[in-house]
């Protein structure tokens, strides 16, 4: 109580200053200030028109020919990287939609007039303030007088990913872990589930602030990945860069004899034969047309090829050729899974 009226009176003799604890992160700004002193007395983050992102020493500058850094797996994240910059690699498989998260959250007094900025950070919850705790306020901070401003709050773009360990990082007969990835600002968008990426962030813990959980956590956590950058490792055909060499090849490819043929021999050159096999893959590479019935109902174009044959005639081969060629295409086996999901 003591240290309250402290700063009360603080905030009496020098309106506009932070009031409160240093958890809250609660602003006063007095309506008769200056401009530059209210200025002044406004949270950093308020004003922050750029955003701060934290890269490891030995990560290159993102120049387009440059091949991206390889990271590490989930697996080999310990405990003692907690709260460190780390590099993992890994699968995007899930991703939400894009929401704006409060970052500043502005209120205004009824009594008094005052604006009232508190501070969120990085918290997924917050308890919203509804006294004013101005000294010099009419109502005493004794009713419910604050009210939240949605324009004069701060609110910055928010994405979760959900990041999976590749089928070649996995051992046999373990599962593939997981790993919630939180993406603010511009960084939001960055890949869609499917592709394979390289993500560097602080590796930081996430303990349950409300409901069930919370009461029987305990001391346990769950883990969380914030990105400060993201790279993407394989792109897709249209944001591939194409020179004017690739351009000829495809073009005489495209105008040669039996081009068909010739593109299905470069499918796993190494597997000799199984031509009508090849020539199925490479069809469901290229894809089919999409059709559009009168009726208004869409027939799909994608190509689905089932493999059925004895073992080592180099069906796993094949596939694995196929998923280093297709820019999203991931390799996965049911290694780690149980029998009856078969």
């Amino acid at each position: 109580r003591r240290a309250a009226e402290r700063r009360a009176g603080d905030a009496a003799a020098n309106p506009g200053v932070q009031i409160g604890d240093g958890n809250t992160g609660v602003y006063q700004q007095n309506p008769n200030e200056s401009r530059n002193v209210a200025e002044e007395s406004l949270p950093p983050l308020l004003l922050r028109r750029y955003e701060l992102r934290i890269l490891p020493r030995n990560r290159p500058p993102p120049f387009p020919d440059e091949p991206p850094t390889d990271g590490v797996a989930l697996r080999q994240i310990r405990s003692r990287s907690m709260g460190h910059l780390v590099s993992l690699t890994g699968m995007i498989v899930r991703t939400t939609d894009v929401k704006p998260h409060c970052v500043v959250a502005t209120y205004t007094c009824d009594s008094c007039g005052a604006e009232i900025y508190q501070d969120i950070a990085s918290q997924r919850e917050f308890l919203p303030h509804y006294k004013c705790p101005a000294p010099n306020c009419p109502s005493g901070g004794s009713t419910d007088s604050l009210f939240l401003q949605t324009r004069g709050s701060k609110f910055v773009k928010f994405q979760e990913w959900k990041m999976q360990e590749l089928p070649n990082q996995v051992p046999m007969g373990h599962v593939p872990r997981s790993l919630s990835i939180h993406v603010r600002g511009e960084l939001t968008r960055g890949a869609v589930p499917g592709e394979v990426v390289t993500i560097d962030g602080v590796f930081l813990p996430l303990r349950a602030e409300s409901g069930y959980q919370q009461m029987t956590g305990g001391l346990i956590v769950t883990t969380y990945l914030e990105a400060m950058n993201v790279i993407v490792h394989k792109k897709s055909y249209d944001a591939s860069n194409m020179d004017d060499g690739v351009e000829e090849q495809v073009t005489a490819i495209a105008e040669g004899k039996d081009p068909v043929g010739r593109l299905s021999k470069s499918l796993a050159p190494e597997i000799y034969g199984n031509e009508d096999i090849k020539k199925a893959l490479l069809l469901q590479l290229v894809g089919g047309v999409e059709r559009k019935l009168p009726d208004g109902m869409k027939i799909r174009g994608d190509i689905n090829v089932c493999l059925m044959g004895d073992p080592g005639v180099a069906k796993s081969q094949l596939l694995k050729f196929v998923s280093t060629v297709a820019p999203r295409g991931v390799y996965t086996t049911g290694r780690g899974r149980p029998r009856v999901n078969y």
